[in-house]
């Protein structure tokens, strides 16, 4: 099968000439489909002297001359152009998300193959070589021997970040990048502009937007936030660790905080403002109010039960913690402790009493000390009268040392 690869920028306002070597117009776009994985074009946009024109791509034909990509066109149909992604306008010098490299790049170029089934977008063109193309200067820089880097990204690899407003239709699109890292599409929300980033931000459902901000720097958090309707934002922050929100809504303003959580679960915002109360400085401030906890007369079988039946996260699995008659706390027990125990038996002849622990109002740096001398997955946090508050795990301490 006979096919010709070429950039697009080779075509790019060249003149289209009839069958008749009439002058037609200038090549300002080609419409693609936005429907399937490699985008098949539909439609030139051409520039002639009564107007813009939207033509029938098959209708062209691409020659090499001299050196020079040659455009003729036997027919000047019309076509419909509602549902065409146009790649000048739209990729050509626009960001897009290279799927593979886990970033935010500039399209320099783009890649067309031609074959009998017709014309297709099959990468682009993210290198220097291609911006220089682009100018005009690539071939007088090869000649004077200058190496240009060059690099092609298949468009399969690749998520353009085409807004909803203009009525195109890519293929699956969005579904690559919910296969991403949240960490990853965190820094991609974070290298792109605020109206892009947030109508990918707002494709996500909430548990997924939850995820991606909790992975997102202090600033581009708040920035989100106050561009999100206050429903979707307090959505968002109630799918996130009570101590993650509480340290987002501390960084609004008072009113825009009190806004969100007025409209939240009560049992939610509850918990947040429990936590908003610490000073910045107290362990209170960072610690998750949520944890596991039995009394000491529960059995083994009764905690493995119940951790079967909730699933519960994996952080907070680190250590069960025991209480004794009075609600107080009285040590820990880990999965290993539960594992190789008889299920009859009670956690109060199994749990570790001497247990390390801290208070709700410590100094945070306390954390980092005790956590690293005694290899501590997490941390118990009580306040003074013993009762247990929460627990920070190793995930919040790493913060605190990476934000220094």
């Amino acid at each position: 099968m006979k096919f010709t690869s070429l950039y697009y920028s080779r075509i790019l306002n060249n003149k289209i000439f009839t069958h008749d070597f009439q002058v037609m117009g200038r090549l300002e776009d080609l419409g693609v489909t936005g429907d399937i994985q490699n985008p098949k074009v539909v439609a030139a946009v051409l520039k002639t002297q009564d107007g813009i024109k939207y033509i029938n791509w098959k209708h062209f034909q691409i020659t090499k001359k001299k050196g020079q990509y040659h455009l003729s066109c036997s027919q000047s149909e019309e076509v419909d152009i509602t549902q065409l992604l146009f790649l000048k306008r739209k990729i050509l010098d626009q960001q897009i998300i290279d799927i593979n490299g886990r970033k935010v790049v500039r399209v320099n170029d783009i890649r067309l193959v031609v074959v009998p089934g017709g014309t297709f977008v099959v990468a682009v063109d993210i290198g220097v070589e291609g911006l220089m193309r682009r100018m005009g200067l690539a071939k007088l820089i090869s000649r004077v021997g200058i190496k240009l880097p060059s690099k092609l990204i298949l468009w399969n690899d690749v998520e353009a970040l085409v807004t909803s407003s203009d009525n195109v239709v890519l293929s699956k699109t969005y579904d690559k990048l919910a296969t991403m890292h949240p960490s990853d599409l965190a820094d991609i929300i974070e290298d792109i502009d605020t109206q892009t980033g947030m109508m990918l931000f707002n494709k996500m459902d909430n548990a997924r937007s939850a995820d991606v901000l909790e992975e997102m720097e202090d600033d581009a958090q708040i920035k989100v936030i106050e561009n999100l309707s206050t429903e979707k934002a307090a959505d968002i922050l109630e799918e996130m660790p009570s101590d993650e929100a509480a340290d987002i809504l501390d960084g609004l303003e008072e009113s825009k905080a009190e806004e969100l959580l007025s409209n939240m679960e009560k049992e939610t915002s509850d918990e947040i403002r429990d936590l908003m109360q610490y000073e910045d400085k107290d362990i209170g401030s960072i610690m998750n109010p949520e944890f596991i906890a039995f009394s000491s007369e529960t059995t083994v079988d009764e905690v493995i039960k119940y951790l079967k039946v909730e699933k519960p996260e994996e952080g907070l699995m680190n250590y069960i913690y025991v209480t004794n008659a009075k609600g107080k706390f009285a040590g820990n027990v880990t999965l290993r402790d539960l594992v190789f125990a008889d299920g009859k038996e009670l956690l109060k002849s199994l749990m570790h009493k001497d247990v390390v622990f801290m208070y709700d109002d410590d100094e945070k740096e306390q954390l980092i000390e005790v956590a690293s001398k005694y290899n501590l997955l997490s941390i118990p946090i009580v306040n003074h009268e013993m009762q247990l508050e929460g627990n920070v795990i190793i995930h919040d301490i790493l913060d605190e040392i990476l934000r220094k």
